[in-house]
């Protein structure tokens, strides 16, 4: 399993301060933390929608691969924001996101193919939807799309959208994202990637009950087959669970040690 670090966020209260001040020395700072905490790649946010993306990304691309080396991820609304930055990754990052809709994709597209980057297609258009079915509908158009621009599935990761679980119908939309991985994981040759933001499962839920519900949802997601998760990785409980779920799929060595 592949762990994505979503600590340089919106709701990181430190880092947006550091990008406010053009504080490159506390972003590589907060970086280094994520490295040292098991981040094997960084997804790095500037804003929600793009606004100003295109000043503060490259500045925060820029810390956080020459501190840490790791993989990135883009999470950027914002087209030139996405030109400025992936030509200052010296691995092919991860482009973070395409949806449903129509506003830039092929843009991004083209960019994603022409850097040989990789792509997460998220199951979104307007509204997040609740069935199995309108998941996968919105993914395979999105995948026909990215292979149409030389992107083959091994560099794509399907995002079937998480939504908090005391949302309305939020349990239904948490089954049909199970259901949605598994599907992917049976239907779809040659096979594509699959990636989840944990923590949103969580939003709006007490914080003492946070760690127990991210780390349970994971297990259950990782039991569909899912390959990427984006979490806190300052969290020793969702830490203990990658470390347990890596464990039982052989792709560590495990000790009782490592748990302690």
């Amino acid at each position: 399993m592949i762990v994505i670090a979503e600590n340089l966020n919106t709701r990181n209260r430190a880092y947006m301060e550091a990008l406010k001040r053009k504080d490159k020395k506390a972003i590589a700072s907060l970086s280094k933390e994520l490295s040292d905490a098991g981040a094997e790649v960084i997804n790095v946010q500037c804003s929600l929608d793009g606004s100003g993306d295109e000043e503060t990304l490259p500045m925060a691309v820029e810390a956080a691969e020459e501190a840490t080396g790791l993989r990135l991820a883009l999470d950027s609304r914002n087209v030139e924001a996405l030109k400025k930055s992936i030509t200052l990754c010296k691995e092919p990052p991860i482009i973070n996101f395409i949806s449903g809709e129509e506003g830039g994709r092929e843009e991004v597209l083209n960019l994603v193919s022409r850097f040989k980057a990789s792509l997460i297609l998220r199951a979104m258009k307007g509204t997040i939807p609740v069935s199995l079915e309108a998941k996968l509908q919105i993914l395979e158009e999105l995948i026909e799309r990215a292979n149409a621009a030389d992107i083959p599935n091994a560099r794509l990761f399907a995002d079937p959208s998480i939504v908090h679980i005391g949302r309305g119908m939020g349990q239904e939309h948490l089954l049909n994202s199970y259901e949605c991985i598994r599907a992917l994981k049976e239907m779809v040759e040659p096979p594509i990637n699959t990636v989840a933001w944990i923590s949103n499962v969580s939003t709006g839920i007490p914080n003492a009950l946070k760690p127990k519900v991210n780390s349970t949802f994971l297990s259950y997601l990782a039991g569909a087959g899912l390959d990427a998760a984006m979490v806190d990785v300052k969290d020793p409980a969702i830490m203990k669970t990658i470390y347990l779920i890596k464990s039982f799929r052989d792709e560590i060595v495990f000790s009782p040690a490592d748990l302690s």
